[in-house]
């Protein structure tokens, strides 16, 4: 069900500085785009070209942001999601709300211009080990 990794996201305080640091240290300028508002999200974002996959490097916009909240809880910032693709996401929201997974919200478009949904990060915590 789960096609290949479309990006990492990465919550950070000060986008600028962070896509400083992935042009000029570990990239190079043209893998990395120009900063986005996405306000429906509540977030600008970069994304950083690795070849295979992509980095989105996200920063709040506004306080009412989700990863406002995000970065109070962790103020160095950190992992936020992983995004994959999948042939049909109807069709991978019933399956994954048949198996218990709780979807967060309505499918709504993203920074890719395409629809997303959000899971919820406990129901993917790894497993207790025996």
């Amino acid at each position: 069900m789960i096609g290949k990794l479309n990006h990492v996201a990465v919550a950070t305080a000060n986008l600028g500085e962070a896509a400083g640091l992935y042009r000029e240290l570990l990239s190079g300028p043209e893998r990395v785009s120009e900063p986005v508002a996405l306000p429906e999200h509540g977030v600008t974002t970069v994304f950083v070209d690795t070849g295979n996959s992509k980095i989105e490097l996200i920063e709040p916009l506004g306080e009412d942001s989700p990863i406002a909240g995000f970065l109070r809880k962790n103020p160095s910032g950190g992992i936020h999601h992983l995004c994959f693709e999948v042939a049909c996401l109807q069709a991978a929201i019933d399956k994954l709300v048949a198996e218990g997974a709780r979807v967060l919200g309505e499918p709504r478009i993203g920074a890719h211009g395409l629809p997303v949904v959000f899971l919820h990060p406990k129901d993917f915590e790894p497993l207790p080990v025996r």
